[in-house]
């Protein structure tokens, strides 16, 4: 779960207004704990928050992950998500079972983005890479993925 003054602090020092609408989608973000997509807060939003528009979450989503401060993930389903997380540079481990997400440092990626430059002449600006398996919690539960 990520703070909401965390995700608007974000929003208002990147120089964007923290309007009353883009504040209740960053509660309804930092409410949740894992990955989510914009459907899941655009339900939460009709349930919780009449007056937030579907509009308003997507831009709302596209702001923080501009700032950093949440990220879209490809899920291994083709489905899109985000995580919270923090705007540093990192990866994600995320269960295929419950949803969780956990950041993880770099790990080495950068020296592989190294190796693909010399390799293949590109300049290589930027990286991602998403992990999906079970944590712990579902292993011990017998969730595991076959």
């Amino acid at each position: 779960m990520t703070d909401t003054a965390v995700l608007v602090e974000a929003i208002d020092r990147a120089g964007y207004r923290v309007t009353r609408p883009r504040r209740a989608v960053a509660e309804l973000v930092a409410d949740r704990d894992g990955h989510f997509t914009a459907a899941d807060i655009v339900v939460d939003a009709r349930r919780r928050r009449p007056g937030i528009g579907r509009a308003t979450v997507f831009r709302t989503l596209d702001l923080l992950a501009e700032v950093g401060v949440v990220e879209r993930v490809d899920l291994p389903d083709g489905e899109h998500a985000y995580v919270g997380c923090e705007p540093s540079h990192h990866h994600h481990v995320i269960c295929t079972s419950c949803g969780r997400s956990t950041d993880v440092a770099d790990c080495g990626m950068r020296e592989v983005a190294r190796e693909v430059e010399r390799r293949s002449g590109y300049a290589v600006a930027s990286h991602r890479l998403e992990l999906f398996g079970t944590c712990p919690d579902c292993q011990s539960a017998g969730d595991r993925e076959p």
